[in-house]
């Protein structure tokens, strides 16, 4: 989220977007009452899409939209990129309206600005793994030996280094969801905007690429707007997450203030069977220094980051020792965890349910 004197990198204002022939007369009656999707269909013909849809989005988040088939989700996310223009609202990238620019600057934004990255992996298959990730570049001029030198570096950052004369066909799905993410990085984009990216693989290798994203997220501190059907996946991947339903964001916060505050009977039904093992993360169940010193016995604890979820801290508690040092990526210690706090945590699911 932007800070109080921070401009968002990404806005939206009030974006509606229904598709019909009565469009205005659907949105006047839209606009006056709480009207579905359903009704919207029966009376005027027209598809809602997007609802009034408002938030922003900060320096390096990672902002999840979360939503079953039909939400609204894909539908929000398309117009942050100016493939779709809303029937009423501001999309904003850098404070500037998107609405206003001419197919060039547009083209330009969603070359120079924007990354996809796409649950289908649409990679080229008559061209190398290098290739693909160099495609964008190659798209805006850029000299060959300049854009493969840049490709090479984005793919030892995805750790796909050693497969870069490699054909697509040779890949396990994982390894080329990460090509695709290594072609949305070749840019260096300050945004990027992520659709499904892991829904098509699955369990074992979707929650391997989620660590890898989100350590690739410290390292690269992108903008990021990624679009899940999966709450756990949501929580786990985003700094904040929006819920929504039937073109509405019904919620929007972290993970911790949804799971103690649920807005509505259906946020709490998808809660409903979610593990804060799967959710909670160290800073949130730490005790934290608060200027005071560490204990003399803090050195021989181990140590864990401020974003371990609580599976690892109770494998460290339960190898070496009651309690765990939260620490930062400077070494800067934070905090604490210990045995008591992770056995209560687990033991009161419903509490945060």
């Amino acid at each position: 989220m932007a800070g109080r004197n921070e401009q968002p990198i990404v806005a939206c204002r009030g974006v509606w977007k229904l598709f019909g022939a009565r469009v205005e007369e659907a949105l006047a009656a839209l606009q006056k009452e709480p009207l579905g999707k359903a009704e919207i269909l029966s009376r005027f013909d027209c598809v809602l899409g997007v609802a009034d849809a408002s938030f922003d989005v900060g320096p390096g988040e990672i902002f999840c939209i979360m939503g079953l088939s039909g939400s609204g989700k894909s539908t929000l996310v398309r117009h942050i990129n100016g493939l779709i223009q809303p029937t009423v609202g501001q999309v904003l990238i850098d404070g500037e309206d998107i609405a206003k620019k001419d197919p060039a600057t547009l083209r330009r934004l969603r070359a120079e600005k924007i990354g996809m990255v796409f649950q289908n992996f649409a990679l080229l298959p008559h061209r190398t793994v290098i290739e693909n990730v160099a495609f964008g570049l190659e798209l805006r001029k850029v000299p060959r030996a300049q854009r493969m030198a840049r490709a090479e570096k984005v793919l030892e950052t995805v750790q796909l280094g050693g497969w870069a004369h490699r054909w697509p066909d040779e890949l396990s799905g994982g390894m080329q969801q990460r090509v695709g993410l290594a072609r949305a990085l070749a840019g260096d984009p300050e945004i990027l905007l992520m659709d499904e990216p892991f829904g098509a693989l699955d369990p074992l290798i979707r929650r391997q690429l989620q660590d890898q994203f989100l350590e690739l997220s410290r390292a690269v501190h992108k903008t990021t707007i990624f679009i899940t059907h999966d709450l756990e996946e949501a929580f786990r991947v985003g700094s904040r997450v929006a819920i929504m339903r039937d073109g509405r964001i019904v919620q929007i916060g972290t993970p911790v203030e949804i799971l103690r505050n649920p807005a509505d009977d259906y946020v709490a039904d998808f809660l409903s069977g979610l593990s804060p093992a799967k959710v909670l993360r160290a800073s949130d169940i730490m005790t934290p220094l608060n200027g005071q010193g560490l204990p003399t016995e803090a050195g021989s604890w181990p140590k864990a980051r401020p974003d371990s979820d609580l599976a690892l801290l109770a494998d460290l508690l339960t190898a070496e020792g009651d309690r765990v040092l939260i620490a930062d990526d400077k070494a800067q210690a934070l905090g604490w965890v210990d045995r008591a706090s992770v056995l209560k945590t687990l033991a009161r699911r419903q509490h945060y349910a």
